[in-house]
């Protein structure tokens, strides 16, 4: 898994610490939402039922660069 030194940075908090590769890669494989922003950045989210919440992860614009990755406390499903 490809990352930013700004995620690898981010993860040592210890609210993303126990934030799993599987996960991230569960989410990018299969994402229940995807938006891309003005940036081109994407994001992804999918639920975690080890969890029962729904991570959010940010990719770069090359779709595979992991910038950043969280459980998003205000993501609402459709």
């Amino acid at each position: 898994m490809k990352t930013t030194q700004y995620f690898e940075y981010m993860r040592k908090r210890p609210d993303r610490a126990r934030i799993k590769d599987d996960w991230i890669e569960w989410v990018i494989d299969n994402p229940k939402k995807t938006e891309v922003q003005s940036d081109g950045r994407i994001r992804k989210w999918a639920k975690i039922p080890e969890e029962d919440r729904y991570l959010r992860v940010i990719l770069l614009r090359d779709g595979e660069t992991v910038h950043n990755a969280f459980f998003d406390r205000s993501f609402k499903e459709d």
